[in-house]
């Protein structure tokens, strides 16, 4: 299959995947709200960090490991490939054992301290289903690895649309709990049963598709597992920085601010951010492709590949600005069932965010397709600190609205420093990323018409 048929499968794949993406975050909201109460559900929010924080760390050494494995195969040396793949595999079993440990700790630190006992969920409950929810998340460390059998096999597409599946079977078991009229257990078993399912269902399937051990067996490398486990470390810094900003900023305003107050900066953060769904469908559209480029040294493709991506998000996330300018506040009061009340200020600050996040997250892109992650690891770091730190002060002064300023500085930040790395790895001098870039949409346009004139005669 052509470059541009896998690009046009990637990105089919990638538009049913994001509806479903959308349909995750948003859909189940009101359900939750009307079965559980705005400040009962905005506990349940607080109460789903820890799970959230395993969410987001199996971008680690399930990163490593599966962008090794893809730049390693691409290139040729198969052997090496299935050395990565089993130790790869041993890696994050052993982090997954590590996390259960870890995560056991913090939750009877958690109640010795009695801190479940203080919200308004029961706190036996809470425990149940938090660790239920941890169960689920650190399963998914696998899917990683896993993907990266789909991509070096370009197979990219079918890896999306099972991932889909799994996402749109989520919804629809959580529905079904909450219209049952169950609790917070009941829930988390229902996301454990899917991802249990998944997980043991895409791996097998992506170990058949590349087919490597029909000919090659992995043997676990010690050269592999530091080389795995040193980028893994720099891998972790990624979601750990998304940590701190997503939960930091969620936490201080439950501080500060209260309960409902969480519900409101979240689900306004949800849907503003709703649009971004459809941008980050370039990712795994494009990603793949990007990382193959990039592992044959043809920087020209890379770098067209590169600036019509980045171009192309910024005009979309454009165009969804000013529709949820015009439009979101009135589909945020029909989401919510009029429960929830955001200033105005405060919606149009947030929705501002998706300019920034458009430039920052194509070019975050760039890092993970070279296996590059310290610095953008570092940079992130930093900008969440900044953007929890100012969340704090200027909540305590602004309510709400100071919140949203916090939030949004972290896009900011990131734009200012993560666009010029990312073009200097891509060796694209960034005075030519516009002008070059108009260009290469001019001959996309070109493209196109006679391909419509083809069709037409």
């Amino acid at each position: 299959m052509s470059l541009k048929k896998r690009l046009l499968s990637n990105g089919i794949a990638s538009i049913f995947q994001k509806v479903v993406r959308v349909l995750e975050q948003l859909f189940l909201v009101p359900f939750f709200i009307t079965a559980w109460g705005a400040a009962y559900y905005g506990e349940w929010l607080t109460l789903t960090i820890i799970p959230s924080v395993m969410a987001f760390s199996n971008l680690g050494f399930g990163s490593a490991a599966g962008n090794s494995f893809v730049l390693t195969y691409t290139s040729g040396d198969k052997q090496k490939a299935a050395n990565i793949s089993k130790t790869g595999l041993h890696i994050i079993t052993i982090m997954i054992l590590v996390a259960i440990a870890i995560s056991a700790m913090v939750i009877v630190v958690l109640n010795y301290f009695h801190v479940f006992d203080k919200s308004l969920i029961d706190g036996k409950e809470a425990i149940i289903a938090v660790s239920i929810m941890i169960l689920s998340q650190l399963l998914m460390f696998y899917l990683q690895l896993f993907e990266a059998f789909y991509r070096a096999a370009q197979k990219a597409a079918l890896s999306i649309n099972l991932i889909t599946t799994k996402s749109a079977a989520s919804i629809g078991f959580g529905l079904l709990v909450l219209l049952l009229g169950y609790g917070i257990v009941e829930f988390a078993i229902s996301q454990l049963l899917v991802t249990v399912i998944f997980i043991i269902f895409y791996g097998l399937k992506g170990r058949q598709i590349i087919g490597l051990h029909k000919t090659f067996k992995g043997v676990k490398d010690k050269v592999i597992l530091k080389s795995i486990t040193t980028k893994g470390l720099s891998y972790l810094m990624l979601p750990m920085w998304q940590i701190i900003y997503f939960q930091g900023t969620t936490f201080v305003v439950r501080i500060v601010l209260g309960a409902e107050a969480v519900a409101i900066f979240n689900t306004t953060r949800t849907l503003s951010r709703s649009v971004n769904q459809i941008l980050y469908m370039i990712e795994p559209t494009v990603f793949p492709e990007l990382q193959n480029q990039i592992g044959k040294a043809n920087w020209k493709m890379a770098q067209k590949i590169f600036r019509i991506s980045l171009i192309g998000v910024f005009l979309v996330s454009l165009v969804g600005f000013i529709g949820l300018a015009l439009f979101g506040l009135w589909f945020y009061n029909i989401w919510t069932q009029n429960q929830l009340e955001v200033p105005t200020t405060m919606w149009y600050i947030m929705i501002s965010a998706m300019l920034f996040n458009a430039l920052w997250y194509v070019t975050e892109m760039v890092f993970r397709a070279f296996n590059e992650p310290k610095l953008m690891g570092w940079i992130g770091m930093g900008s969440a600190l900044v953007s929890v730190l100012f969340t704090y002060i200027l909540s305590n002064y602004m309510g709400l609205i100071g919140a949203a300023i916090g939030a949004v500085l972290l896009d900011v930040i990131l734009v200012f420093l993560v666009l010029p790395h990312g073009c200097k790895l891509l060796k694209l001098p960034l005075k030519e990323l516009v002008s070059n870039g108009i260009l290469d949409f001019k001959e996309l346009y070109v493209l196109l018409t006679n391909k419509i004139q083809a069709l037409k005669n």
